[in-house]
């Protein structure tokens, strides 16, 4: 946005809204924005306080200088790499609006699955349970859950005291504190070692780490805590899964995200450990997304890690 011209008169800066926001969206693009369209609309919304809705509404409202301002210094930032959910502060995930900082991964579409998935395996909505969200980051599993099953008892742990503030403020926001119960911990171990729980869910880090420098820039400036999942990318789930098992019921449920071409080698981790109905599932893009089991009913699962 640095020339403001080719709207309006010839040599004219443009003046609306849309013009601004086309203007914006072209000037991503032609340096490589995947999404530049949407970022373009989400940042406009942002400065005008309103939504995407909003942004159409009014679109042949002139901007005035401070929010001309307001929107190029966005732009900027996001074209320096800036993932977007932290420049609004926020990011949609289960239909809900999720407060995200820097200090906790984006939330992503295809992470619904996870919840997805342990809804089918949950059983009746207003069944107690207690569910374990295993690397909670910004909460928006253990929230989601929460929310979908208003018996539940959800506790959510991370190892960052960080994002267990930002998860916090999304679980009151969600109204739902009273039943989500957050503890600063490396995987299980502040936990109670009474606690046990009908149901373990986890999106852990999963990118090899030799892949994170090759990632697209925005994503590089989410937490390496969140992606790095060592030289295989596979670190995390060779110490979840042992430890989740300990702490699951006879009869829980494990479900966990995994990476793309993981999932053979993590359910076979799960399968080894002693779940059984061992299942891989695809998100919409045709990339299996999710693995989960099922503990035995009365036997003792194994707990060896590898």
């Amino acid at each position: 946005m640095a020339a403001e011209r080719g709207s309006g008169a010839a040599g004219a800066a443009p003046e609306t809204a849309l013009a601004y926001l086309e203007l914006a969206a072209k000037f991503l693009a032609a340096r490589g924005a995947t999404s530049a369209r949407l970022d373009a609309e989400l940042l406009l919304a942002m400065v005008l306080e309103t939504d995407r809705v909003g942004v159409y509404l009014r679109f042949d409202r002139p901007l005035g200088r401070a929010e001309v301002d307001a929107y190029r210094a966005l732009i900027r930032r996001r074209v320096e790499g800036e993932p977007v959910a932290y420049l609004t502060g926020s990011r949609e995930f289960w239909s809900r609006r999720f407060t995200v900082s820097a200090d906790v991964l984006v939330p992503r579409p295809e992470t619904e699955l996870v919840v997805e998935r342990a809804l089918a395996l949950a059983g009746a909505r207003d069944r107690p349970l207690r569910i374990l969200d295993l690397g909670t980051g910004s909460g928006a599993i253990a929230v989601a859950l929460a929310v979908e099953l208003p018996a539940a008892q959800v506790t959510a742990v991370d190892v960052s005291p960080a994002a267990v503030q930002v998860a916090e403020r999304n679980a009151v926001a969600a109204g739902v504190a009273a039943r989500v119960r957050l503890v600063v911990s490396d995987w299980t171990a502040a936990l109670d070692p009474q606690d046990r729980f009908e149901l373990v869910v986890s999106n852990p880090p999963y990118i090899p780490s030799a892949e994170i420098a090759g990632l697209a820039p925005e994503v590089r400036r989410e937490p390496r805590l969140a992606l790095d999942g060592g030289s295989d990318g596979l670190e995390a789930y060779r110490r979840l899964v042992p430890e989740a098992c300990r702490v699951m019921t006879p009869g829980g449920a494990m479900v966990l995200e995994v990476g793309a071409g993981q999932g053979p080698i993590v359910a076979a981790l799960l399968a080894r450990a002693g779940l059984g109905t061992v299942g891989r599932h695809a998100d919409l893009a045709g990339i299996e997304r999710v693995v989960d089991g099922t503990a035995p009913a009365t036997a003792a699962i194994r707990v060896a890690s590898s």
